[in-house]
């Protein structure tokens, strides 16, 4: 049946009412979700468990990384060094049991360096092909903006179509293929900035932050409790299980009072009058698909309106290009998109249970 609220206030009962029936006390899961939604939920949280041993104090931001990892999109991250990025990445990659490479980006790096080359094998006669570190499950793009624009632009193909073409041949990349890139917002010399096209295929951009002084003892203590600097780390899917997590994504329900949602806050964002350039439809099609992990992530086989809400500044903000005299004013790409998700109406529709 359809739940539909009235008004604020039976819209909020009704989410309740949802929630009850989703978690009973003893923290058993009631509420009957689609099976392989249902095995997909279960995965991620057991992934998610096997991170946030390692990653404390940062579950916000690992369920967003799970979330672009189910959408099969791409992450941007933003932060200053030392935030554990690439053991982020890391641990994904070694809880998800998925083939994991990283590439430390320098102004000298070549596109071949990350796509592969041919070379001439003497014994065959013939030239064959050697893969570069882009063949892999999940790749980390480590200071992505010190590479020059012509190897930032070797990505372009790979991040979007998932192949890479050499010397006018085509290869495919394994699937899933999930680019997770970290880049330095304190430093500019010796950099190059990442072009809107680029910034584009990212799905989300995202930021750490620091611990606080709580996490932060912990992670010391554990590290001494631990007695070395690896961490052991369970194996929970396979390159196969976690394309089939992905594949099942297809099934979550989206209204299509959703979709109305979706395309209205997108437009909004080409409309505002501070706004040069607003979101693509690439990010109306980000949020769809990332609406869809977050609902399953949260134990639901349909997406409601708060999933677009909490998804909305982590999927635009880096699509958005301001006007020069906002842009020097000190606005916020991130103050508009909030602008714009409070002057939206919310559809009531809540998604639908079966009974």
């Amino acid at each position: 049946m359809s739940l539909f609220g009235s008004n604020k206030k039976e819209e909020e009962k009704q989410e309740e009412a949802i929630a009850e029936t989703e978690v009973q006390s003893d923290g058993v899961q009631t509420y009957i979700m689609e099976p392989s939604l249902q095995e997909t939920h279960d995965m991620a949280h057991a992934v998610l468990g096997e991170a946030e041993q390692v990653v404390m104090g940062k579950r916000p931001i690992l369920d967003l990384c799970m979330v672009g990892i189910l959408a099969g999109g791409n992450t941007l991250f933003e932060d200053n060094p030392g935030l554990a990025k690439t053991l982020l990445a890391n641990t994904f990659a070694q809880a998800l049991g998925i083939n994991f490479k990283r590439v430390q980006f320098t102004p000298d790096l070549l596109p071949a360096d990350i796509t592969g080359i041919y070379i001439w094998n003497q014994k065959d006669q013939k030239f064959q092909f050697r893969k570069g570190p882009l063949f892999c499950n999940l790749l980390l793009a480590d200071e992505i903006n010190r590479a020059p624009p012509k190897t930032q632009a070797a990505l372009l193909e790979a991040m979007q179509e998932h192949q890479v073409t050499i010397e006018g041949d085509t290869h495919i990349l394994p699937e899933p293929f999930v680019v997770l890139a970290t880049q330095n917002p304190i430093e500019s010399e010796g950099t190059y900035p990442l072009p809107d096209a680029q910034l584009d295929r990212f799905m989300m951009k995202l930021s750490v932050g620091y611990p606080g002084r709580p996490i932060e003892r912990a992670i010391l203590i554990k590290r001494r409790e631990r007695g070395k600097d690896d961490h052991d780390l369970k194996e929970i899917t396979t390159p196969e299980k976690l394309r089939e997590m992905q594949q099942s994504l297809e099934k979550v329900q989206v209204d299509n009072s959703i979709i109305e949602y979706i395309v209205e806050i997108i437009n909004r964002t080409r409309e505002d009058p501070r706004v040069k350039v607003g979101s693509s439809p690439r990010g109306a099609q980000a949020l769809f698909k990332l609406s869809r992990a977050l609902a399953v992530l949260n134990g639901r086989d349909y997406v409601i309106p708060d999933d677009i809400k909490r998804l909305s500044i982590y999927t635009l903000r880096h699509r958005i290009i301001l006007k020069p005299e906002p842009r020097i004013k000190g606005v916020k790409t991130e103050e508009i998109i909030s602008q714009i998700l409070e002057e939206v109406e919310v559809p009531t529709t809540q998604g639908q249970l079966e009974e």
